[in-house]
């Protein structure tokens, strides 16, 4: 079994197509194979081996996808962010310890002149569009000839890959993520979507995140398929850079699926003309009403999957056609094991809510130097995702809410992603995000931010009547904010912490 990516990509068809773009001609998977083994040669060359961490900062796009697979097949990759400002790239770099950045020649980012006060080498990349997609250049002529430690083709349990966590309620944690977790989830990303060489993923996720990294590029080239990469997410241009790229999937989160939706559904013709195999969802709840009118649009499946950055992404997921897919659940375990835990760490019986936990050969073995955060996330072997919620009697979770997220309201505990469906039912209302807003008597109250659909026109006492219609009396949002769009992370996840402040909600 090949659980190193110069082992996934060995196994390839020599001549099949690997890494694409919208427009431009493909780079062929023996032309990929060669660009993971000329990079770990320059980066040898340069003292940089096995274990070493190499910060990449990059546009979206092949080229970005291509550096990821050739990086993590020698040392370890630590994509940045792009759109990092100086004191955030100042932080990520220094908790790194990278042994060098990687970036686009001549392009002028803060992360340049961080690197310059932290001492930290660059290796300038090089590219141009007249090359096939994702193939490159390294010049690493800023650091001087020595010998990697440990040189050669990294292993299965060597670093490959390492992200922070979001960071939203607390200082971002390492999350280091060997070639063996990469290959693993690959594999089980592949086999749930059965993926094939003759499948192409259009990517529009940021490959700087462990969605569109695992999901979109590693899972296709471990299954012989193709990936097309996208410069950035656009969803006006959608359909034709779908159609140049000769996409059968892609996956996104709700939001991006959202904007999909508000441009295609004019379209329906040309979307069906697609011919998709099926649709992805991933990273955060896809609202039951959004999963529906996609695959009305599109004709094709929905499905939903549950993913975090420490089961180097997928965690459950629902099945293709003829299995079961049930609208608002993210499906049964679909690689690791799956089990809900109480606060003592007592596994629960199916019905019981409580905290999802996961084990198995895609979950990291903790995060870096940090034996305090190992502690609390770990029980029994079990990890400890963060996330409340339920398996029902066919093992299917149904998740209820970030543990974080949920909503105290003088005791009484609300999911704010039960209230989000609820809302999303109104004919007025195009996108919801339900969230927690300081309140001086009980604690904590729930709010919502909305955006309503072109041309409709609804009040907050028009909504929070329909919602005491569905919800009982303290679930109905005490405040609704009228938003031309809602603030969204980096990803495109809709932020529920820190929201009320964000929006100036202090109680």
């Amino acid at each position: 079994m090949a659980d190193t990516i110069p082992e996934l990509l060995a196994r390839r068809d020599p001549a099949a197509r690997a890494i694409g773009a919208p427009g431009r001609a493909w780079l062929e998977s023996a032309s990929l194979l060669g660009l993971v083994r000329e990079t770990c040669r320059s980066l040898n060359s340069v003292g940089i081996g096995r274990g070493d961490r190499v910060a990449i900062v990059l546009p979206n796009g092949p080229e970005m996808a291509a550096v990821f697979i050739a990086i993590a097949a020698a040392c370890s990759a630590a994509p940045l962010n792009p759109a990092y400002k100086d004191e955030e790239f100042s932080f990520y770099l220094t908790d790194l310890k990278p042994k060098a950045l990687l970036i686009l020649k001549d392009w002028d980012s803060p992360a340049r002149a961080v690197a310059a006060r932290l001492s930290i080498p660059l290796i300038a990349l090089s590219t141009d569009t007249s090359m096939p997609a994702g193939q490159f250049r390294l010049d690493a002529g800023a650091l001087p000839q020595a010998e990697a430690a440990h040189p050669g083709p990294a292993t299965s349990e060597d670093e490959a890959l390492v992200l922070h966590t979001s960071g939203t309620t607390a200082r971002p944690k390492i999350v280091p993520l060997t070639g063996a977790n990469l290959a693993a989830s690959a594999r089980h990303i592949g086999a749930t979507l059965r993926l094939a060489p003759g499948d192409v993923c259009f990517n529009i996720m940021p490959l700087f995140h462990i969605h569109g990294l695992i999901a979109a590029t590693l899972s296709s080239l471990a299954a012989g398929a193709a990936v097309a990469c996208s410069g950035g997410f656009s969803a006006i241009h959608f359909l034709s850079q779908a159609e140049q790229a000769g996409a059968t999937w892609y996956t996104a989160v709700p939001t991006m699926h959202q904007a999909i939706l508000g441009r295609v559904e004019r379209e329906r013709d040309r979307a069906r003309a697609l011919r998709l195999r099926f649709i992805r969802s991933s990273s955060s709840s896809l609202p039951p009403q959004v999963m529906i009118a996609l695959e009305d649009v599109f004709g094709a499946p929905v499905i939903e999957s549950y993913g975090m950055t420490e089961a180097t992404h997928q965690m459950t997921s629902n099945p293709l056609p003829p299995g079961v897919r049930k609208p608002g659940c993210v499906g049964p375990a679909a690689g690791p094991e799956v089990a809900i835990m109480d606060e003592a760490g007592n596994l629960l019986p199916r019905g019981a809510e409580g905290e999802v936990v996961i084990r198995g050969p895609n979950v990291t073995e903790g995060y870096a130097d940090n034996p305090e955060a190992n502690a609390k996330s770990f029980t029994n072997g079990w990890f400890r995702t963060g996330d409340q919620g339920r398996l029902d009697e066919d093992g299917y979770l149904w998740l209820t809410g970030r543990l974080k997220e949920i909503i105290n309201r003088g005791g009484e505990k609300i999911s704010p992603i039960e209230v989000d469906t609820v809302l999303m039912d109104h004919p007025a209302i195009a996108q919801v995000v339900t969230f927690a807003m300081p309140n001086p008597l009980l604690g904590e109250e729930v709010a919502a931010a909305v955006v309503t659909r072109d041309g409709a026109s609804v009040t907050e006492t028009e909504i929070r009547e329909f919602c005491a219609i569905h919800l009982a009396h303290f679930k109905v949002p005490r405040k609704v904010l009228f938003m031309k769009e809602i603030p969204k992370g980096a990803t495109g996840k809709l932020q529920r912490i820190g929201l009320a402040q964000k929006l100036g909600l202090t109680g």
